[in-house]
């Protein structure tokens, strides 16, 4: 069976994975892009942007894996947009442009359902209201034999790390403040005990920490 991964997932040192008072310009909240300028420096980041450069040690190596293997990506309402409840315009399809990364399937998690939107470059953004059981369903449905990525947001992951469902996550400690936003980790006490653990600290001053299920 195909396994559920989580990469690049970034938290600050007190656990917070997304500042307070997201919109359409700032897709964080307050936290800008504190918490993930280790991953904009990347040479992969900048493939990613059409550009050259970026660095080539470990944290590069690290964000290298994030598509590997994948056949479809899930993930919460929060991830793809600012709007809330029901959807004012079909018109904004979020953040990434006409050409969105993912090149896969993508389920997007929502109470509020609304017609598939095909994009440029193999991404399809599937809006379902499902359990984090039956959108899994479907994303292996649509993946075959390959993995299933959670993409985020925080409150997404934090459902699919309560459910026993996440095979593999790595989680990027950056070492900032936020002070408020939203947290990864709440309720989830012992988690620890479910998963293989390594780390390793990189000259940047970010901790990557992988969980693996044996």
């Amino acid at each position: 069976m195909s396994r559920v991964r989580v990469h690049n997932f970034a938290v600050s040192l007190d656990g917070f994975a997304t500042g307070e008072g997201q919109s359409r310009e700032e897709p964080f909240g307050h936290a800008g892009g504190r918490l993930h300028e280790w991953f904009f420096e990347t040479r992969t980041f900048q493939a990613m942007q059409g550009k050259t450069g970026g660095s080539t040690g470990v944290e590069d190596a690290i964000v290298r894996t994030w598509d590997m293997g994948i056949g479809a990506e899930i993930m919460g309402r929060n991830k793809f947009g600012p709007q809330r409840g029901p959807w004012e315009n079909h018109d904004w399809n979020g953040w990434w442009g006409p050409n969105p990364p993912f090149h896969t399937p993508v389920f997007v998690l929502t109470h509020h359902p609304r017609p598939s939107v095909e994009m440029e470059g193999g991404t399809t953004f599937h809006f379902v209201d499902a359990t984090p059981e039956e959108a899994l369903r479907q994303a292996r449905e649509a993946a075959g034999d390959l993995d299933v990525r959670i993409g985020g947001g925080p409150s997404t992951v934090r459902q699919f790390l309560a459910a026993d469902l996440v095979d593999h996550m790595h989680v990027a400690v950056v070492p900032i403040v936020l002070g408020r936003g939203e947290r990864l980790w709440d309720g989830l006490e012992e988690l620890e005990k479910r998963f293989e653990i390594e780390s390793v600290s990189t000259p940047s001053g970010v901790t990557h920490i992988t969980f693996t299920r044996p």
